[in-house]
């Protein structure tokens, strides 16, 4: 595991919020030079500190104006079952996002769909896939915050 100092972390922050920054002006921004800099980027990303650089698209500008987080329960636990469920989340290009929980549920997935009849087709496809004992739908009203950017601590 690398360890990540605090000028690593500066870097680390910038990137969060713009993975396009030039390295040139990266590095003015965190005083280091062009090379330094480039140096320390690519020795994360070799590490897989830094797994990707994205871009994040306005889901609006795609239509895809809903997003629904969708609670799952199975009385299946076995590793077949697992593995087809793996496929069918996979296979759907709609769910963002797919978690194993403790407590109440099994999994959460959360969705991005155009509107909720586009949710009732996301569903029926998910139900064909794969056997579930329970499954419930949240849809977002208002979204408060949304952000990739993982906390950096700059002290």
């Amino acid at each position: 595991m690398m360890e990540i100092d605090q000028i690593d972390r500066r870097i680390l922050h910038e990137l969060q919020g713009d993975a396009g920054v030039g390295v040139e002006a990266l590095g003015e921004r965190i005083g280091l030079s062009r090379n330094a800099c480039w140096r320390r980027i690519r020795l994360m990303e070799q590490a897989g500190v830094i797994r990707a650089r994205v871009v994040l698209v306005d889901p609006a500008a795609l239509g895809l104006e809903l997003t629904v987080f969708i609670a799952l329960r199975t009385d299946r636990h076995e590793p077949g079952w697992l593995e087809k469920f793996t496929r069918a989340v996979a296979d759907l290009p709609e769910i963002l996002g797919a978690w194993r929980t403790s407590g109440d549920l099994d999994y959460l997935l959360m969705a991005r769909v155009a509107d909720v009849r586009a949710y009732d087709r996301l569903y029926q496809r998910l139900i064909r896939k794969v056997e579930l004992v329970d499954i419930s739908a949240s849809f977002v009203m208002e979204e408060i915050k949304e952000t990739t950017a993982l906390p950096v601590d700059l002290a």
